[in-house]
């Protein structure tokens, strides 16, 4: 069958393959925690259910549905219920802030809305006085005093009027739109089309080897549109998802699981990292000499370079011996990640290939449904320090001061109600602007170079790209997460959050007492340690560019304190605001 809409490809696999396994997540019966699978046929018996309630319920095609909730399989019987009859659903970010919901349902005019749990109930109670458009609230927790989802497919039989309405939507209808979640003023709607993310699935299935009856590990929300997209290319394929429980079990989960892929965002692979170091820190003795040994030999490894017998003898021992623990840590099955939203590290893609895991490097935006280019699986079609080339059908130009334009038929129809804006952002011929600084390598890898948005002019008039600089000195491993400051001031400098993991260790080490974080970056040593991995950094770059002055804060940034976004990229806005006294005291 000819595919034309996201939910053809439910129909297609239900049809081919009824009792194979596509969905499980974690559920607790009888006091103990299980994974709960559904088969293809379960799958698309469920959504056509959730179809005919929503028919029952009044909703019809063009309206707005609502859906927050952590991953999980009744988030994509929702999703699929709604395009089936031309609803357009409306994820949000569980973390999304009460005054974020309040613009979404009020811009959006939201008919209906599912939620996971009761803080997310409460959540929506409090604003759904002001939404005279709201008709219902269900829950898919069992919630005291909400209506659950389960109460509208009970005994409800799909009748003919599904069909009719599935036949009703056209591939260049509205299938969703992704209210992108912005560092200041209210958030965008993206409206993406069926024909816009198909197109998006169809390119990237000509480049990436899924194989039918695979699994993945999927942790990244799905109310972002990497990980949706994600959910279709695994629909495609046929290929078993299994839902993390949450973020704290991704590394028990991939154990149980055994993915051969999975995506991801690179703050997430620096994390496995920094597990690994950990326990290469503890160990003693000839062990830790060979821990080192094959560190070295990774930071010296190079993609498409034969570094010479000995090089390769010396690395397959070290495959072999300390490398394969980090297959082991993925699963044990991992064939290739997908990593996005944020710049990977070139250290961390450099070692990761040296193990022997194929890491891909992916760029994309929510409006271009998302993704735009990546690197391949063969590593020919990979660059450490790249995005790769264009995806098939994607036309990516640059302007003459270096950003990043992109035409094709994944580019989304517009901004929701905001015809002025998406004039912005789309230009006469089609180009999506997207706002990032770019170049070419080899004439054939795009490479990311900067955000448009977050260059900043010191006060003498020269402009500082702050990402390049922040990634360099996340490389330390005794730094957590950084941020440059320094528009319009006389000199660059940064907020550090070190990483509490491997100071620990360093301060075992030089007996030094590790009582608190408090203390920690209190301490003048490790105040000294900071200063000695920033002035190494600082040689790689102008002096214009080199961090003058920092200061170390006792804890990292999180989704839940407001100062990362969902794909954990910093809000820079919200975190200067945060430690305005503490920027004041490095230029005063």
């Amino acid at each position: 069958m000819e595919i034309t809409r996201l939910f053809d490809y439910m129909a297609q696999q239900a049809t081919e393959r009824p009792d194979q396994a596509f969905l499980a997540s974690k559920v607790t019966e009888n006091g103990e925690k299980k994974w709960k699978s559904y088969t293809f046929k379960e799958v698309a018996d469920i959504s056509d259910r959730v179809s005919q309630a929503l028919l029952n319920l009044g909703i019809k095609k063009d309206d707005k549905v609502a859906l927050c909730a952590p991953n999980r399989p009744e988030w994509n019987f929702i999703d699929i219920g709604c395009q089936q009859i031309g609803a357009t659903l409306v994820p949000l970010y569980p973390t999304a802030s009460i005054n974020d919901f309040r613009f979404i349902f009020t811009d959006a005019e939201i008919k209906l809305a599912f939620v996971g749990d009761k803080g997310l109930y409460q959540k929506i109670q409090q604003i759904a006085p002001e939404i005279p458009s709201l008709t219902g609230v269900y829950t898919f927790d069992e919630v005291e005093g909400a209506k659950n989802w389960k109460s509208l497919i009970e005994a409800v039989t799909p009748t003919a009027a599904v069909q009719s309405a599935k036949d009703a939507v056209n591939e260049k209808d509205l299938a969703t739109i992704i209210y992108t979640s912005g560092t200041t003023g209210n958030p965008k709607g993206v409206m993406l089309s069926h024909y816009n993310m198909v197109s998006n699935l169809k390119s990237t299935d000509e480049i990436l080897p899924f194989h039918e009856g695979g699994k993945s590990l999927s942790f990244l929300p799905l109310s972002h549109i990497y990980e949706r997209i994600g959910f279709f290319a695994y629909l495609k394929n046929a290929i078993y998802i299994h839902y993390a429980e949450n973020m704290e079990t991704i590394a028990e989960n991939l154990k149980e699981v055994h993915p051969f892929v999975f995506a991801t965002v690179p703050r997430l692979l620096e994390k496995v990292y920094e597990k690994i170091m950990e326990k290469g820190n503890d160990l003693t003795g000839f062990k830790k000499k060979l821990f080192d040994w094959s560190l070295d030999l990774g930071n010296r490894y190079e993609l498409n370079t034969n570094l010479g017998l000995w090089y390769n003898l010396q690395l397959a021992i070290a495959r072999k011996l300390v490398f394969s623990k980090w297959q082991e840590a993925l699963g044990g099955e991992v064939k290739f990640i997908i990593t996005g939203a944020a710049p990977l590290q070139a250290r961390l893609g450099r070692l990761f290939s040296a193990a022997g895991v194929i890491v891909l490097e992916g760029y994309g935006l929510s409006e271009a449904s998302p993704g735009l280019s990546v690197t391949r699986v063969e590593e020919s079609g990979r660059m450490i320090g790249t995005v790769g080339p264009p995806l098939p059908g994607v036309e990516i130009k640059l302007a003459e001061d270096g950003e990043i334009l992109a035409r094709g038929p994944n580019i989304m129809m517009g901004y929701y109600k905001r015809p002025d804006l998406t004039a912005e952002v789309i230009d006469s011929e089609g180009y999506l602007h997207t706002g990032d600084i770019g170049e070419w390598v080899n004439g054939k890898f795009l490479k990311i170079t900067d955000r448009k948005k977050e260059l900043f002019k010191t006060s003498g008039g020269k402009y500082v790209a702050p990402a390049p600089i922040e990634n360099k000195l996340k490389e330390s491993r005794y730094i957590e997460q950084v941020m440059l400051v320094g528009d319009n001031m006389k000199f660059v400098t940064a907020l550090v959050v070190p990483s509490f993991l491997h100071l620990q260790a360093w301060a075992k080490e030089h007996n030094i007492p590790y009582n608190s974080n408090q203390q920690m970056v209190g301490n003048e040593k490790i105040k000294a340690l900071i200063n000695a991995e920033i002035d190494h950094t600082n040689k790689e770059f102008g002096h214009v560019e080199q961090v003058k002055k920092f200061e170390l804060l006792d804890k990292e940034w999180t989704i839940e304190d407001g100062e990362l976004t969902p794909t954990l990229k910093v809000k820079r806005k919200v975190i200067l605001s945060r430690y305005e006294k503490l920027v004041e005291g490095m230029y005063n």
